[in-house]
């Protein structure tokens, strides 16, 4: 008789491999919080409690783990971004989109630099997926500015800019959301049109593609972790 740890479920993925790809996931992601995304695929097996080659069977690239760790996060992201163009009033759509990334990237501590990361990917595989989040990012700003309640002169890079000043917030005040909420609410009443005194200067060269991001080795010297 078959064991149970060898049993094959209906997507032909056995039970026990489906079991240490779970164990990876949770690895990583404790570990990317720890030590930041360039953190040894090795470091993630052991925590793992499993082999290294048990791990490239699973995830064969470094992307394909970080990947995999954000999925769901990642996955609400697309979700509130599909949610803010249906939302009725274009500026609580646009609202709710910066609240909800942000969030994201205040609660889970692997997940900002996971979250830029995955924007700059050329690959065949997910450059449709970025093109698609930078034309609808930029449908929303559209439309939020039509209503009259974004601010004229506001640019879709200003998001990405937002993403990376809030990014920083939380990689040096990973447990402050205080101060995380209160710079969201700072930079969403600036980007109100009854908010804008005065134009602004240009926008910067900034897209989902470039995003810059400091080394992970460079948080570990500021902000080493017990």
């Amino acid at each position: 008789m078959a064991e149970s740890s060898r049993i094959t479920a209906r997507d032909g993925v056995r039970a026990d491999a489906r079991r240490n790809r779970e164990r990876v996931l949770v690895a990583a992601r404790a570990v990317f919080a720890e030590h930041g995304i360039d953190a040894p695929m090795a470091t993630v097996a052991r925590r793992a409690g499993v082999g290294v080659a048990t791990l490239y069977r699973h995830f064969p690239t470094r992307d394909a783990l970080v990947r995999g760790a954000f999925a769901r996060q990642m996955e609400t992201c697309s979700r509130a971004l599909t949610e803010a163009l249906a939302a009725p009033d274009p500026w609580q759509g646009f609202q709710q989109l910066v609240e909800t990334v942000c969030a994201l990237q205040r609660e889970e501590r692997g997940f900002p630099a996971a979250f830029v990361t995955a924007f700059p990917d050329s690959t065949p595989e997910h450059a449709p997926s970025r093109r698609r989040a930078e034309r609808d990012l930029t449908t929303l700003v559209r439309r939020a500015q039509a209503s009259g309640s974004l601010r004229a002169d506001f640019h879709p890079s200003d998001l990405t800019v937002v993403l990376l000043a809030h990014c920083a917030l939380v990689t040096a005040l990973p447990d402050d959301g205080a101060a995380s909420r209160r710079l969201v609410a700072y930079l969403l009443q600036s980007f109100r049109a009854d908010a804008a005194n005065g134009p602004l200067p240009p926008p910067a060269a900034l897209t989902l593609r470039n995003l810059p991001m400091p080394t992970d080795s460079s948080q570990r010297q500021r902000h080493p972790r017990g």
